[in-house]
């Protein structure tokens, strides 16, 4: 997987860089990856795909739709591996191998997208249209992300990373999401994490003493 430079993502990721909102911090990060291997990529893709085949082909656990659907399906494996290495380029050191299918839903649509970032990134909306005239956030968030990988093209996904080995838990957080937009066609993946942190916590309040104040939440749209 190759990084990818897009000028479109720069005044996002300028905006989103720890913006501070008063008792909590907001952080995003967008960032385009070619699906042509370099590097190790080979090595690990061919490892992994043993590893779906060998967790899907033994696992008792595993409904036979995802059995169909990630083992019997190349191109679905491929999409699977290319998720995976896209992680591990994000965050080189962190070991992603033991990632599942299951750890990656389809959202399918915009939409669903949206009604998650509208929920969660309102203040931060609010914030950038303090200081940008020329649309909103989510207006140019998907103006930058149609330029670059073609939305009508892609399949959308959410990691649901496991908690117990979770390498975006940081003090102090109260939420993450991590998206991935994959184009087939232009063999393209862009990614999306955006994180709130909570100041308090990190200035010396407990996670309790955090949530024990309930106007914490009062200005957030929810």
């Amino acid at each position: 997987m190759k990084y990818l430079e897009y000028t479109p993502f720069e005044r996002i990721n300028a905006f989103l860089d720890d913006l501070n909102l008063g008792e909590r911090t907001i952080n995003g990060c967008i960032e385009a990856y070619s699906c042509k291997h370099t590097g190790s990529d080979k090595r690990l893709s061919f490892s992994l795909e043993n590893e779906i085949l060998d967790y899907f082909g033994n696992s008792p656990d595993v409904d036979s739709d995802s059995t169909v659907e990630y083992v019997s399906s190349r191109s679905s494996r491929k999409m699977l591996i290319y998720l995976i290495l896209t992680l591990s380029h994000m965050y080189p050191d962190y070991d992603f191998s033991a990632v599942k299918a299951h750890q990656f839903f389809t959202e399918e649509t915009w939409e669903g997208f949206r009604q998650i970032f509208d929920t969660y990134m309102s203040d931060a909306s609010k914030e950038w249209m303090e200081t940008n005239e020329d649309g909103s956030l989510l207006e140019t968030l998907y103006k930058a992300l149609n330029e670059v990988i073609n939305l009508a093209e892609c399949d959308i996904y959410i990691y649901d990373p496991n908690s117990d080995a979770d390498p975006f838990i940081e003090k102090g957080s109260l939420w993450s999401y991590n998206f991935f937009f994959y184009n087939r066609k232009l063999k393209r993946v862009v990614s999306f994490r955006f994180s709130c942190i909570s100041n308090l916590v990190t200035d010396g309040f407990t996670m309790e003493e955090y949530y024990e104040t309930d106007e914490v939440f009062d200005d957030m749209d929810m």
